[in-house]
């Protein structure tokens, strides 16, 4: 069973992509000395996505690479690609600052993309996995042609993301069977927690064969957050599974992550719960409840016409077109009313 550590990358999305460098090195050593195997970093739409669009970052790609590599001496540093956001140019630079984990990432039946990043990690001796992103946009069998790809192209792993918090345990158990059934690689798990099932979707994708799951110290991420890691891997201890994680000490962590970088543990709020129901990408949370509050409209309604127009991250200026669009509705409700 192997543990990925996102909260560094993910977690980025609950503070606009603000994290400090002091806040990032003390995450880091709790992630040492708790030994975990992988930690993510970097802003939380991955390499080379501080943009205006996107959210800036507080500090630049090179400089966490840079941290990273020189406070983790057991744990690995991972990054989240997706091709078109981060370059070539922008993963050799990473690479040669130390990254030692590269996660290739494109919208569910996007899988092509990935082929030239996933080789070009590769080729650097690097470790390389294929990632799935909004997952549920896909059937089952269009998920699995999509995996069947990137395990061509080299991927050591496919991990699929439910980026949006919308499944159910079954979902999950029924797109992980099918993916472990296709694939002769390793496959993996991502969730989110906007119905609350974090936890019990990462079961049922161990159960139904995954061997790698991703956590955040406290559900720290996007939205209602993401598997809390302390939690999960107390679940899988009690399972009888073996993590090589040290449990007091993340225990330990964890109080300390919660005073020194989370601020607010997120938590399960009525638009979490819209957005799940919506399939909308839990990162929108943040834009959608600001834009809404701004221009006096209803956050739930943004989210179901998000969902309808099935939209994904990258796209976060369709926000504010649809934000406008509900307001000038309501507005001219109430004309005609008056």
């Amino acid at each position: 069973m192997l543990i990925s550590d996102p909260t560094l990358r993910d977690g980025s999305h609950a503070v606009r992509h603000r994290l400090t460098k002091e806040q990032m090195h003390s995450y880091m050593l709790i992630a040492e000395a708790a030994g975990i195997p992988i930690i993510e970093v970097g802003h939380g739409n991955g390499l080379g996505a501080s943009s205006l669009q996107l959210g800036e970052s507080l500090v630049p790609d090179e400089e966490i690479f840079k941290l990273a590599s020189e406070t983790l001496h057991h744990t690995k540093v991972g990054i989240h690609v997706i091709p078109g956001v981060a370059t070539i140019n922008d993963l050799k630079a990473a690479l040669d600052l130390g990254v030692h984990v590269v996660r290739v990432a494109s919208h569910c039946t996007e899988a092509d993309i990935t082929e030239r990043h996933i080789a070009y990690a590769l080729d650097r001796q690097r470790e390389a996995y294929g990632v799935l992103m909004m997952s549920h946009m896909a059937s089952v069998e269009l998920l699995t042609q999509e995996a069947l790809k990137m395990q061509s192209y080299g991927a050591q792993g496919v991990v699929i993301m439910d980026s949006a918090g919308v499944y159910l345990p079954n979902d999950v158990t029924e797109r992980i069977e099918a993916l472990t059934a296709a694939l002769n690689i390793p496959v993996g798990f991502h969730a989110h927690n906007n119905l609350g099932l974090a936890i019990a979707n990462s079961v049922a994708a161990l159960r139904a064969g995954a061997t790698i799951l991703d956590a955040t110290i406290r559900g720290f991420g996007a939205g209602a957050g993401n598997t809390q890691l302390e939690v999960l891997v107390a679940v899988l201890n009690k399972m009888g599974y073996t993590t090589h994680i040290d449990l007091p000490k993340l225990l330990e962590g964890a109080n300390l992550a919660e005073q020194s970088i989370i601020g607010k543990v997120p938590t399960i709020n009525s638009t979490s719960v819209v957005s799940g129901l919506a399939g909308v990408f839990s990162g929108f949370a943040k834009p959608v409840e600001q834009l809404s509050k701004k221009y006096n409209v209803d956050p739930h309604k943004v989210f179901m016409e998000l969902g309808r127009r099935k939209v994904i991250a990258g796209q976060e200026d369709i926000i504010i077109e649809v934000v406008h669009e509900i307001a000038e509705s309501e507005a001219e409700r109430v004309d005609k009313i008056c």
